[in-house]
């Protein structure tokens, strides 16, 4: 896995997404991150890190890249990746309501 700084994650994401519309699918996560790159075994309590970060992955077949959002980045980052996701998720189908509602009415009889 690449680990990218902030800027370079989103452009590299908006290429992904391009590759991405042609074929396969585009999986995102986000989670919280405090610096271990191996598990620690429990011994009582551990300090709290003093400062909190956010660890965003993205992959695409078998190309994987990420990057660590430190805590005073986040609000900036989240402005960006909103802008690359809702310029890039114009190919989602809206989904059929009539087939969902056929089948509620199946199920309730």
């Amino acid at each position: 896995m690449v680990l990218l700084e902030n800027d370079t994650f989103l452009t590299e994401l908006t290429k992904m997404f391009q590759k991405g519309k042609n074929s396969g699918s585009l999986s995102l996560t986000m989670k919280r991150y405090d610096g271990r790159t191996k598990p620690e075994p429990r011994k009582g309590n551990l300090p709290e890190p003093q400062e909190y970060k956010c660890l965003v992955r993205a992959t695409l077949a078998n190309k994987k890249i990420s990057t660590v959002i430190n805590q005073k980045d986040v609000n900036k980052f989240q402005m960006a990746y909103a802008n690359v996701l809702k310029g890039n998720m114009d190919g989602l189908k809206k989904k059929d309501k009539r087939s969902a509602t056929k089948s509620k009415s199946k199920a309730t009889q």
